[in-house]
């Protein structure tokens, strides 16, 4: 979702010479994944993974992962048209690994409305996928709620960095842990947050810095991700052939972070989030009172990253949001009577900081 481009902010003007190369040599390093979805540059991504990858290497030099697109579920027949027209875009016969994508609280009624677990498992016996899994953008609750529902999910694809770790409305650690209670492979998204731990402060940047100064601040989101056990494989979003090189300096004989490698990373986040722009402690005093029902420390934390974020097109934080007020108040709804404000222990202007929401969400 993040090939290079020959215009900026043209998601269709992809480069194809470079992404060529970059493919190539992905794959002359040993490296096998590739992630793709119905959606992404602008409905191009499918066709540009057939031409760059399938049309030029063996279909045993890869392993291919698409999505189906569950927001774009309208009606009866809509999964066999648009799981077909994924297979006649990408070239191939089959898809190693095939996800249901964003499964949010919405998107999964409509997933139960019309029974996607079915139609991928029946693909599956048809031999037109390896295996079955979905992308998860929402609550540690609602993903264990899911594959206590359906067993058969194979692998789930996680949001997860070092940022994002203990972030209360993100919840990565939680979803993490329910993901490796239900013993389900993860595949990791965001591990940079979309750039945004490539672009840290002076202070933080010269942690990292000094404690590896033979590693790139990159590597550091990617190895802590990596790490993890359970972790299958790690999508980092590589847009040119520097990062590319990068990525495969030190993941092409990968270690861990050592004990003190994390307790670096600990203060890096402790650097970030002293540059928070709301300093909201999550005691949730607020919630209760609230006549509009608005999960304001939720909200605020979205809030947080979206303003910590280095790329705003990509705008994660927005597709929780959309999750969140699906069963919460939205903050354009709030009415300012003032009942936040008055049990808030920080004392901050709530009123004001979910207009700052509203702007950046609704």
């Amino acid at each position: 979702m993040r090939l290079p481009l020959t215009k900026a902010d043209d998601f269709s003007a992809v480069d194809m010479k470079l992404v060529e190369q970059m493919f190539d040599t992905f794959i002359a390093a040993g490296f096998t994944y590739f992630d793709t979805a119905y959606m992404y540059h602008d409905f191009h991504s499918e066709e540009i993974v057939r031409q760059a990858l399938v049309e030029r290497h063996r279909r045993d030099e890869f392993t291919l992962a698409s999505k189906l697109p569950t927001m774009f579920l309208k009606a009866e027949g809509d999964q066999e048209r648009i799981f077909d027209e994924q297979l006649a875009k990408c070239g191939v016969e089959y898809f190693d690994y095939y996800l249901l994508h964003n499964l949010g609280v919405g998107n999964y009624k409509r997933v139960e409305q019309f029974d996607s677990f079915a139609f991928v498992s029946r693909k599956k016996a048809e031999g037109r996928i390896r295996h079955i899994g979905f992308s998860f953008h929402d609550s540690a609750e609602l993903l264990d709620r899911i594959l206590t529902e359906h067993p058969e999910t194979e692998f789930v694809q996680l949001q997860i960095n070092y940022l994002d770790w203990d972030n209360e409305s993100i919840q990565s650690r939680k979803c993490y842990e329910v993901a490796r209670r239900h013993g389900k492979p993860i595949v990791v998204m965001e591990p940079l947050k979309g750039g945004t731990l490539t672009a840290l402060p002076a202070e933080a940047a010269e942690l990292l810095h000094t404690a590896r100064p033979d590693m790139s601040a990159a590597s550091w989101g990617i190895r802590y991700a990596a790490g993890l056990e359970g972790v299958m494989t790690v999508l980092s979003g590589m847009s040119s052939p520097e990062q590319l090189a990068d990525n495969i300096s030190y993941m092409e004989h990968f270690e861990p972070l050592s004990p003190n490698e994390h307790a670096t990373i600990g203060r890096v986040v402790e650097v970030l989030n002293r540059a928070i722009a709301i300093q909201c402690t999550a005691c949730r005093y607020c919630v209760d009172g609230c006549p509009k029902h608005i999960a304001i420390p939720d909200c605020f934390a979205l809030y947080n990253a979206e303003q910590q974020a280095l790329n705003k097109a990509f705008s994660i934080q927005k597709t929780y949001y959309l999750n969140l007020v699906s069963t919460h108040g939205r903050a354009s709804e709030c009415i300012a009577c003032g009942k936040c404000e008055s049990s808030c222990p920080q004392h901050l202007p709530i009123i004001e900081h979910l207009r700052a929401v509203s702007k950046a969400f609704d």
